[in-house]
């Protein structure tokens, strides 16, 4: 099966999923030969066709809001379908080769750093974007970078979903990862968590300066560790005044053995024997 647009032909590969609103695909463009791929969206829905030209239009002029043309390689009708292109890259959902338990708190934090500036960063039309995120086609990179999936169904397209209903999607993704280290201090969770439950996010930065303020490390140490680290910045210096106080008690033993060994006894210890020979008005040697 081939797809042809106003400059390339492009010929199936494989059947991604086949809906009542949509198909999705996966297909080389004819006579290439370095081996990319791309997903084929193949919308034979006039409403949903409609709904996407509304929903681009409406978009066109917006700004804060990356162009999708980036994303988006090509787009043309073919017959009564009207397809969009996106490139395609073998699957790795975060659902399925996201560990948890082998990850570090802050290794999760990172993961979900890098979603939402994928989220934010992919300039697709909102509701594309809620789309992607509800039906969990966000891969998980080698690296923990993260990057979409664009086999969407569009069958629940809906054009009302804008960056508030995305934003809060997002941190509930974010927080089925970061929930693995709920057991460990982790007030990125916790803060997300009451965040997220009351709807609170309606903006992506939002959720990132939560998430960038949570996850940033805690300097308090404990005493002892505070005391083990002055003992080493300071070691030279200690070291130093450690030695000439063994070497003056050194000398002073020197001197009271050899005082001991001329006179029989140590003058410097008379002192004190002498001053308990009387005590109050009457003397010891009576």
């Amino acid at each position: 099966m081939t797809f042809q647009s106003r400059d390339m032909s492009y010929t199936v590969v494989s059947t991604i999923f086949k809906g009542p609103v949509n198909d999705c695909y996966t297909a080389r463009p004819m006579g290439a030969r370095d081996g990319r791929e791309y997903t084929l969206v193949v919308i034979n829905d006039h409403e949903t066709v409609k709904t996407l030209m509304e929903i681009e239009s409406g978009r066109r002029g917006a700004i804060g809001r990356p162009s999708s043309e980036g994303v988006l390689t090509d787009s043309f009708t073919n017959g009564n379908s009207y397809i969009l292109v996106f490139p395609y890259r073998q699957e790795r959902p975060l659902s399925t080769f996201f560990v948890g338990e082998a990850y570090t708190l802050h290794r999760c934090e990172n993961i979900c750093i890098n979603l939402m500036l994928t989220c934010i960063s992919c300039g697709l039309p909102y509701p594309l974007l809620y789309l992607i995120l509800e039906q969990s086609l966000i891969n998980l990179a080698r690296d923990d970078s993260i990057y979409l999936g664009y086999s969407m169904d569009l069958k629940e397209l809906d054009r009302s979903k804008g960056e508030r209903e995305c934003a809060v999607k997002c941190a509930d993704i974010m927080l089925s990862v970061l929930e693995t280290k709920s057991d460990e201090k982790n007030i990125s969770y916790e803060l997300l968590s009451k965040k997220s439950a009351n709807h609170s996010y309606s903006r992506f930065t939002e959720l990132y300066r939560d998430l960038m303020i949570a996850s940033a490390p805690v300097e308090k140490r404990r005493l002892l560790v505070r005391i083990k680290s002055f003992f080493y910045r300071n070691a030279d210096t200690l070291f130093g005044i450690l030695f000439w106080v063994s070497l003056i008690l050194g000398i002073v033993a020197l001197i009271l053995l050899l005082t001991h060994l001329v006179w029989g006894d140590v003058p410097f210890l008379r002192i004190f024997f002498n001053s308990f020979k009387n005590i109050g008005t009457e003397s010891l040697q009576q």
